[in-house]
């Protein structure tokens, strides 16, 4: 109460009337105007026909818009098949290499997107989401007991004699989706684009930026160093305690030395997933951010590479596959996928016939009320429908 209110009721003559009114304004008294509709036959066969006129041509647009997509699957481990072409049964990390053919059947503009295809993998399970480190993830090196809990049993690794620190540690990350593909590179079976340049899969540009940018970070303490020459005399791993037995090469044959702190203690990704994460990128090696970004149905597909370039009809794409990610002990399979887009995404053929089953009922019942209203008429606030309790 305001200073001058605060007296007891009935006491002293300085209450003044009203001073706790509350604002006259149409919003706080709740008078502005509104628009009550009655919906009568004829509003709501008009509302019918109104959304059937506009899903039912959507759905047809969306088809056509979703066959206008080219995709190419090729299935080649599964729990079920008695002889797949690249099955590893429950080995993992077996190393089987083999050859993947796909021939595109129209022509392909780019982006031309390469996935890889999982079922039967639930990574929506809670438990599975929550075990994670996000601070670990973006460079700390100490964790809290909450941390440590979250990512039971994938915390730590241990023997009769050591035990070592996982980096990064849980569920998600530790089952990383290691199978590599690559375009095969072997005379006669190189793959040209329409231009007749050889195509060349990108790798780079696939995961989120935001996640690039604010969610991953190598350990803190981290530095790494380039060599003048391969062959130089100081590229060794001995000077200053680098982490390194020996120097990582790059594809473009650079040579580099690196440091992990606590490496003596800590299992690093790339020591986990070494065909899969180089020491240089680490916990940003961009197909490690993209399956930590986890799937929401059992059934799902992530990005694995993409073409910047047009395929012509006809190309035959030869995939070298080295399978290590197994399947058979979930009752999953998984698949590579080849395929262009568009506004709406991949090819998704559910999403046009949800429209047309929606637009066609609309109109059906459009129809319906309309037969209902023409032939046995109702009229609105007719007394003849209305029976007043007797006396």
């Amino acid at each position: 109460f305001p200073p001058h209110a605060q007296t007891t009721m009935g006491q002293g003559p300085d209450v003044v009337p009203g001073a706790n009114r509350p604002c006259d304004l149409a919003l706080r008294q709740q008078r502005l105007k509104a628009w009550k509709p009655i919906l009568d036959p004829k509003w709501v066969i008009a509302a019918l026909l109104i959304i059937a006129a506009i899903f039912i041509p959507a759905a047809f647009k969306l088809n056509a818009m979703s066959d206008d997509i080219v995709e190419i699957r090729q299935q080649y481990d599964a729990y079920d098949d008695p002889a797949p072409l690249c099955g590893i049964n429950t080995t993992a990390n077996a190393g089987r290499r083999c050859t993947l053919e796909l021939t595109v059947p129209r022509d392909m503009d780019p982006p031309v997107l390469v996935h890889y295809e999982i079922s039967g993998f639930y990574q929506n399970q809670r438990r599975y989401v929550t075990s994670r480190d996000d601070a670990q993830l973006l460079g700390a090196t100490t964790q809290t007991q909450l941390a440590l809990d979250n990512c039971r049993p994938l915390a730590t690794l241990s023997n009769e004699t050591t035990t070592v620190t996982l980096n990064p540690c849980g569920l998600v990350a530790n089952t990383l989706f290691n199978d590599v593909f690559a375009l095969s590179t072997d005379p006669g079976m190189i793959a040209a684009d329409a231009d007749g340049v050889p195509l060349a899969m990108i790798e780079e540009g696939i995961a989120w930026q935001s996640d690039l940018e604010f969610k991953f970070r190598q350990p803190d303490g981290f530095r790494q160093e380039q060599c003048g020459s391969c062959g130089d005399a100081n590229c060794t791993c001995a000077a200053e305690n680098w982490s390194c037995t020996d120097p990582y090469q790059d594809q473009d044959g650079n040579c580099f030395l690196y440091y992990y702190p606590n490496d003596d203690t800590t299992q690093y990704l790339y020591e986990t997933y070494p065909m899969v994460v180089s020491p240089l990128d680490g916990v940003l090696n961009e197909h490690f951010i993209v399956w930590m970004r986890t799937a929401a149905l059992p059934t799902f597909r992530k990005l694995y590479g993409w073409f910047d370039q047009p395929i012509a009809a006809g190309t035959k794409l030869t995939f070298e596959v080295e399978a290590n990610w197994e399947v058979a002990s979930f009752r999953g399979f998984k698949a590579l996928v080849v395929s262009n887009n568009n506004a709406f995404g991949g090819k998704n053929e559910a999403l046009g016939r949800h429209f047309l089953i929606v637009g066609v009922m609309c109109l059906g019942f459009a129809a319906f009320f309309w037969l209902k209203h023409t032939f046995r008429r109702r009229n609105l606030a007719d007394q003849n429908y209305l029976h007043f309790k007797e006396e």
